[in-house]
């Protein structure tokens, strides 16, 4: 019950806050974009679904942690600064209550908006498009919505080990810019500096995939991109540029991909709550 009411109350109010919404519009006019793009630019052929399917990642890629991030960041640190914790964990509410409760209040309405956004999409493959290939479809909007959620432990987890708005702002800032902005452009990625000191200046001759597989370890969005490599139908990631799996070592496969991103969705829940636990209140 603890649970229950602390998703109740902050269901309330998480939902009326306007960034949450702004930025999750922004994301469904983007994939009418793309779509669009892909629509027009079929000029000399049937436009391809799968290549606006595969830009709805690489949108996803970058927009959706923004969503979750937004939407959870001050989930807990907000009260903490406020004060009106103490209010709360004066009830019959425990610690772990509070995260648990809060993770499942913005994970719903993260995934809300996420499914909207694949409604809008659905539409559109429905009506641009001559081939409809629901099951890639179901597919990426369930990575996709497994990816948000994973943020959004992250921003409980950040928000749960933070005592001001400020420090909360910072982590969440630094993680999406370390995790997306930054890793998603090969040639100025975290990876790219370790591929250029394990191998041009220490010479160790380590291989693509297995920096690959440390990215993916330390990176929600590079699991992310990478689980939904597999999803794809055979023979069809060539002509899109990517990579076939036959092509990749086994730890750097797509189901690998999806484990590591499930493990996203859980270990920043666990050290959010234990740090959260022995934290002062004020």
């Amino acid at each position: 019950m603890s649970v229950r009411a602390v998703v109740s109350k902050d269901f309330l109010d998480a939902r009326r806050a306007k960034i949450v919404w702004f930025v999750g519009i922004h994301y469904m006019l983007l994939i009418v974009l793309f779509f669009l793009q892909v629509r027009l630019g079929g000029a000399e052929g049937a436009p391809d679904l799968l290549v606006a399917l595969w830009n709805m990642v690489f949108i996803g890629a970058v927009f959706v942690p923004a969503i979750a991030l937004v939407t959870a960041y001050l989930s807990i640190a907000g009260e903490r600064e406020s004060g009106s914790i103490k209010h709360l964990l004066s009830t019959p509410v425990s610690r772990r209550d509070v995260v648990l409760g809060k993770y499942i209040s913005r994970a719903g309405i993260v995934a809300a908006s996420l499914v909207l956004g694949f409604a809008i999409a659905a539409v559109l493959a429905v009506v641009w498009f001559d081939s409809l290939y629901a099951a890639v479809f179901v597919r990426i909007a369930a990575l996709t919505t497994i990816y948000a959620l994973a943020y959004v432990a992250v921003a409980i987890g950040i928000s749960a080990v933070t005592a001001s708005r400020s420090r909360a702002m910072a982590g969440a800032l630094g993680f999406y810019l370390l995790t997306n902005l930054v890793t998603l452009n090969d040639d100025i990625s975290g990876l790219a500096g370790i591929d250029y000191v394990l191998n041009t200046v220490l010479g160790l001759g380590v291989g693509e995939d297995l920096i690959q597989f440390v990215g993916m370890l330390t990176n929600p969005a590079r699991a992310y991109l990478v689980a939904t490599i597999g999803v794809f139908p055979d023979g069809r990631l060539e002509t899109m540029d990517l990579p076939e799996p036959s092509e990749l070592s086994w730890y750097v496969q797509p189901e690998v991909a999806a484990v590591i991103l499930g493990l996203w969705l859980i270990l920043p829940m666990l050290v959010g709550i234990r740090q959260f636990e022995r934290a002062a209140v004020s």
